[in-house]
């Protein structure tokens, strides 16, 4: 098994580099790890200085961030802002997180959420409702989160989700977006908030689930519950991360990290020195047939959506062991 130490110190000098725009959740991931490992390993490197040095710009006009066209995956694109604020003690970044949650709702009914119940908005809403937050303390965040999770109905008797309610099929990244965004809202919903039990419930019914389909090797597949689609990296990822976050902060127990290990152990030696990665599976909206997922096309090299999450994931493992 590869240290997650070095390749984590691999991953941040190939990702995490650019905010473009528009702004978009790869991007944001890999900058928001780049602070992590910077912060787990206690570097040296100024890390967080040269990510102010790129980003501050868009505290000029912060209101120009997000087009007319831009959507919740843009929205997460500026979940690293929170972590650059506590780096640098500019607590003006602080601005852009609720800028973005701002965005979301007034309702779940009313606004971008998606009424079809696409997996990927439940990272989407978590990452930002739940920094928002905790860093305002205003409740409306919270309680927006937590109505929007508790509105899906798309969990499946099998323990996996759908991607969404017109897609009823089992993509292996869907179901990853389903578990980093519990494992992100359980980090910020309070342990004494009403919706808590049930929801951490879901997520840990969830999670059984894909223990169940993990692959041999420790990957997970395209699509979660056929072996006969190709391991995908992404989704391994992901999943490998929300089981580090649960083990991490108690509500996972240890008999968790064979599990994680297995998966830490596949996506590592899925990476080259070069960031260059091994089988993620290309951008995919909602697909009309299982056959269209199967058939889905993957990328080797270097990949920014990949490699975000493989970046998480590093710094999610390197937190763990260090903090046991």
């Amino acid at each position: 098994m590869k240290n997650p130490v070095e390749i984590a110190t691999n991953l941040v000098i190939r990702y995490g580099h650019r905010l473009g725009k528009p702004i978009i959740y790869t991007q944001g991931v890999a900058l928001s790890g780049r602070i992590r490992v910077e912060k787990a390993l206690g570097s040296t490197d100024n890390t967080s200085k040269n990510i102010d040095r790129m980003v501050s710009p868009y505290l000029i006009q912060p209101s120009s961030i997000f087009g007319v066209d831009d959507g919740t995956a843009n929205y997460a694109g500026l979940c690293w802002a929170d972590e650059l604020a506590e780096a640098t003690g500019n607590k003006r970044y602080l601005q852009l997180i609720e800028l973005a949650a701002q965005r979301f709702g007034p309702t779940v009914n009313e606004g971008p959420l998606d009424p079809d119940l696409r997996v990927e908005d439940i990272f989407f809403a978590s990452t930002v409702l739940g920094r928002a937050f905790r860093s305002t303390g205003k409740l409306k965040y919270v309680t927006l989160l937590t109505e929007f999770l508790e509105s899906f109905t798309t969990l499946q008797s099998n323990n996996l989700w759908w991607h969404c309610k017109t897609s009823p099929y089992f993509w292996g990244r869907g179901n990853a977006f389903a578990a980093l965004g519990f494992a992100e809202a359980m980090t910020y919903i309070p342990v004494n908030h009403p919706s808590r039990p049930k929801l951490m419930q879901t997520h840990l019914r969830h999670l059984a689930g894909l223990t169940t389909h993990q692959d041999a090797s420790g990957m997970w597949r395209q699509v979660i519950n056929r072996p006969d689609t190709y391991l995908e990296h992404s989704a391994t990822c992901m999943i490998g991360y929300s089981i580090a976050r649960g083990i991490r902060n108690h509500w996972l127990s240890d008999a968790w990290r064979p599990t994680v290990e297995r998966a830490w152990d596949a996506v590592s030696q899925r990476i080259g020195e070069d960031g260059s990665i091994k089988q993620v599976c290309v951008g995919t909206g909602p697909l009309a047939s299982l056959e269209e997922y199967i058939k889905r096309p993957y990328t080797d090299g270097v990949d920014e959506r990949g490699g975000a999450m493989a970046l998480w994931f590093a710094a999610e493992m390197v937190r763990m062991q260090s903090e046991n």
